[in-house]
């Protein structure tokens, strides 16, 4: 508890709330505009914090993390573009629901979400930081290809009506990670002769191309036909109803805070998973207790059509990773994810040497970066709901004719500041046309993007994997040596079976009914 005050008395100095502060809506603001992400924020914010001191920068690094996730919520619900990566999946049911005249519920639900996540996150950076960051040591190359696998067999529960649709969109998605170095070899693969692609398509503008260029070319594809018919162009979703959500609404939402939370915070503490394993395994998890529960009933939408639960689990899940990715880094120096790691160059710049040491030489930092992302949580609810009109308004409320270029030159600066290269504005420009094209045919993005962020992950673990084995491929299914990878495998299977379970149910309770109807008539 000593430490935990000390924590907070560093904290609590007006200057460094100051600065919690203006990381909070910096990182609002960043994460709303599409094609920017976490990452870019903190490549643009850490240059500026060496003229700082460290209780300042840091206060601020701590602010932009926890803030940019719910930013990127903002135009995923008000154009279906993702301001961040993390909010793929916001974007289908959030969309879904502004359309249908509740953009300030689908905000609400959103903002309250990330909030819940992110508090959860921090509560267990503060009391089990050291017992997490030891079960993170246990994974190795065996446990992160195993935890790859499940990530991969949650695609089963996102593959919707198709299930030969939904494969395909897998297969490319793993296609596309296959292109870049190969670890096991060292030699380029499909990289068609250009440096460029030795390292792998860049992510970013891929994400922007396939979610922001789609939806430009979407906005565009329906301004012409509203205009060849001669029609009045539909306005974008306005936030016309109330941003809080009912306790009736809070409560129903209750039971996918909490299972969302805790995937995201084991997720997390696992260094090289991220928030888009988590936004998957969250979302796959609702969506069957969503089914189950509330599918069919009146007056509740299909899932993907603006279910409530579609925008609570991904916006729950990835900000429960925001803090609990900082418990590797900071008991251990191992980086939990890409933001976390350029979290180590803000320490670095500093001074200070993320690890054990970190709370031997600097405690007074070390725990008031702790306590900085609870205290950064609770101030965010009210700021979000505070800023999320202004923001909304500063583009979205803009006709369509404007809003098309306006947010395709928002995307590819997005897309140009990831690596300051044309390049990737035109890994940006030829995504879109790929996304809008399987999109007309039906595809879906979702199996694509979860492939392509686990396709080297699995391949790069499998090789050292099976290095270490001499090719023994049961290393891992051991219950002795990595228990952890073949509860994994099981729960992989478990994944991969349950919807052919509950499909053969259905057709078997279909195939009596007409039985019995065929007896009956």
């Amino acid at each position: 508890m000593t430490e935990i005050a000390l924590g907070f008395a560093t904290l609590m100095d007006p200057a460094v709330l100051g600065f919690l502060l203006i990381g909070i809506v910096a990182g609002l603001i960043v994460g709303s505009i599409p094609g920017l992400n976490d990452n870019i924020a903190f490549a643009i914010f850490i240059p500026l914090s060496f003229s700082l001191s460290p209780t300042y920068a840091l206060a601020l690094m701590v602010g932009l993390y926890c803030s940019c996730a719910v930013g990127g919520s903002i135009p995923a619900i008000m154009v279906k573009v993702p301001g961040t990566a993390s909010s793929v999946l916001t974007a289908i049911d959030g969309h879904a629901m502004a359309r249908s005249g509740k953009a300030g519920q689908a905000l609400g639900i959103a903002i309250t979400s990330s909030v819940f996540g992110g508090i959860s996150s921090a509560l267990i950076l503060l009391l089990f930081a050291p017992p997490m960051a030891a079960f993170a040591l246990r994974f190795g190359y065996v446990e992160n290809f195993s935890l790859g696998i499940l990530g991969m067999a949650s695609v089963l529960g996102l593959l919707g009506g198709s299930l030969i649709k939904g494969l395909l969109s897998a297969v490319l998605g793993l296609l596309v990670a296959t292109i870049g170095f190969s670890q096991q070899t060292g030699l380029p693969r499909f990289t068609l002769g250009l440096d460029s692609l030795y390292e792998g398509v860049p992510f970013v503008p891929l994400l922007v191309g396939l979610f922001g260029i789609t939806a430009v070319l979407e906005l565009a594809e329906e301004l012409i036909r509203d205009r060849r018919k001669g029609e009045t162009p539909r306005e974008m979703p306005r936030i016309t109803d109330s941003l809080y959500i009912s306790w009736k609404l809070s409560k129903r939402l209750l039971p996918t805070w909490l299972q969302c939370s805790v995937i995201g915070n084991v997720i997390g503490i696992i260094p090289g998973a991220g928030m888009l394993m988590a936004i998957y395994m969250g979302y796959e998890r609702i969506s069957h207790r969503y089914k189950r529960l509330f599918a069919g009933k009146p007056g509740e939408p299909e899932w993907g059509e603006g279910a409530p639960e579609g925008i609570a689990a991904p916006e729950s899940a990835n900000n429960a990773v925001v803090a609990s990715s900082m418990v590797p880094l900071l008991s251990l120096g191992i980086p939990g994810n890409s933001v976390s790691a350029l979290f180590i160059g803000a320490l670095m710049i500093q001074g200070m040497v993320p690890g054990p040491l970190l709370f031997i030489d600097h405690p007074d930092i070390a725990w008031m970066i702790i306590v900085a992302f609870l205290v950064a949580n609770v101030l965010m609810w009210p700021i979000s709901y505070a800023m999320v009109r202004s923001i909304s308004g500063l583009v979205f409320h803009l006709p369509k004719y404007v809003l098309v270029p306006t947010i395709s030159l928002l995307c590819l600066t997005g897309a140009y500041s990831d690596e300051n290269s044309m390049f990737s504005i035109g890994i940006a420009l030829i995504s879109g046309v790929v996304g809008y094209i399987t999109r007309r045919l039906g595809i879906p993005h979702a199996p694509l993007i979860l492939a392509l962020v686990l396709g080297r992950t699995i391949e790069d673990n499998l090789g050292n994997a099976l290095a270490i084995s001499g090719g023994d491929w049961s290393i891992f299914l051991e219950p002795t040596s990595h228990p952890i990878s073949l509860a994994l495998i099981l729960g992989a299977v478990a994944f991969m079976l349950g919807p052919i379970i509950s499909g053969s149910r259905k057709r078997y309770r279909a195939r009596r009914q007409r039985a019995e109807m065929e007896v009956r008539g």
